[in-house]
């Protein structure tokens, strides 16, 4: 089976791990904050904040920003469900805004109309979430334009796309928000074996942020609300949890950022061959904003419906029936039972279902062989053939 997606593990990952192994420390030492620094040094950044998961850098990038009881957030239906469910672990509603036919990112258009609603009815967004599906960057100067007139926060959700470049400076820099969120997930573009990263330009949001991934617990005095007690001294200054990444997760990231660009450039050259490949086949294939330099995390390719006499479901089976490992991301967040439960219901976001009953994410990865490339179209024109 050729899998949608597969870490690169090289022998200088594990040596890097290995160091860690044979070191004094496996959790709270040097290699976390040393790739904390070397995201924040690639990308722009001015903080980083690395914790065990992106959905925990979404979660305590929700709780920084103040989001709690009678707050809204928004994202997109087009997303694994930690997008939306960070709003709902402090306590606020949580409802959508449509996505772009070509992008499958959050649509500006779509967003502005839905806040003037909330505007006339007072239910404005707190925090709007932004999904860089696939790794392409969405419109953030847009969706930042909207920040500063109808005054919300944003956390983009960049899980996707790290290495990806928007208007020619590198997603996570923060220049259109106020928190980016990375995943290190091993399908990701760069793995920490599971793990997220949070990164910010404001000091306080990261005090904040490292606040909450450890318990709410510090140890500067200058946060504490009297003189320590002695240098044993700790203060539980917010309620807290306990998201941190072990030194053994950030000695691999830190390895595999060496090896960032090359592997968003290798993802591009097989998406453009790909593009060739699939030319001819009734496929639609991925388009790419031209403000955006995607990092590719996803190869999405759609087959449409509608008088042509493919099944979207046929397709699917046939490649996975062929040793195809291809997937679908995502089904959209307002179709799920515990969403439906709150009131949402197909039909609420057109564009997100349409995309969601044609989509197929095909194997793409830095290792993937242009021998294992010419079998997944094979199979794929195979299946829309027959």
């Amino acid at each position: 089976m050729i899998p949608y997606g597969r870490q690169d593990i090289t022998q200088a990952d594990i040596d890097a791990v290995v160091s860690v192994l044979r070191s004094d420390f496996l959790t709270q030492g040097p290699m976390v904050p040393r790739f904390e620094r070397a995201v924040a040094d690639h990308v722009g950044a001015a903080h980083a904040v690395a914790v065990n998961s992106a959905t925990s850098a979404l979660h305590i990038a929700c709780l920084a920003l103040g989001l709690g009881a009678g707050d809204w957030l928004w994202t997109t239906p087009t997303t694994f469900v930690a997008s939306a469910n960070c709003g709902l672990y402090c306590g606020a509603q949580v409802d959508f805004v449509d996505i772009d036919s070509r992008t499958y990112n959050m649509c500006p258009r779509a967003l502005r109309a839905k806040l003037e609603v909330a505007a006339r009815e007072g239910r404005l967004p707190k925090i709007v979430v932004p999904v860089h599906l696939c790794g392409q960057p969405c419109d953030m100067a847009a969706i930042h334009a909207l920040a500063v007139e109808f005054g919300f926060k944003i956390i983009e959700d960049a899980s996707h796309a790290i290495g990806g470049r928007y208007r020619g400076e590198y997603v996570g820099n923060c220049r259109h928000s106020d928190v980016t969120v990375f995943s290190f997930h091993p399908v990701k573009i760069v793995t920490t074996a599971e793990g997220g990263l949070a990164t910010t330009n404001d000091a306080d949001v990261a005090r904040r942020m490292e606040l909450f991934r450890s318990h709410g617990i510090t140890r500067d005095p200058l946060q504490m609300t009297h003189a320590p007690d002695g240098p044993w001294y700790y203060q539980q200054v917010e309620l807290g949890y306990n998201y941190r990444m072990t030194e053994i997760q950030a000695a691999l990231g830190v390895s595999q950022m060496d090896r960032l660009d090359e592997y968003v450039a290798q993802r591009h050259a097989l998406a453009r061959r790909y593009d060739t490949l699939l030319a001819s086949l009734p496929v639609i294939t991925p388009w790419q904003h031209p403000d955006g330099y995607s990092g590719l995390h996803l190869y999405v390719i759609r087959v449409p419906s509608g008088g042509n006499g493919l099944s979207h479901a046929a397709v699917f089976e046939a490649l996975r029936a062929g040793g195809i490992g291809v997937n679908l991301h995502y089904i959209p967040v307002h179709t799920q039972p515990y969403y439906q439960a709150m009131g949402f219901a197909p039909g609420d976001f057109p564009e997100a279902e349409r995309y969601y009953e044609e989509a197929i994410s095909l194997p793409m990865y830095a290792t993937l062989t242009e021998t294992e490339q010419d079998k997944v179209v094979e199979t794929l024109a195979n299946a829309v053939r027959h």
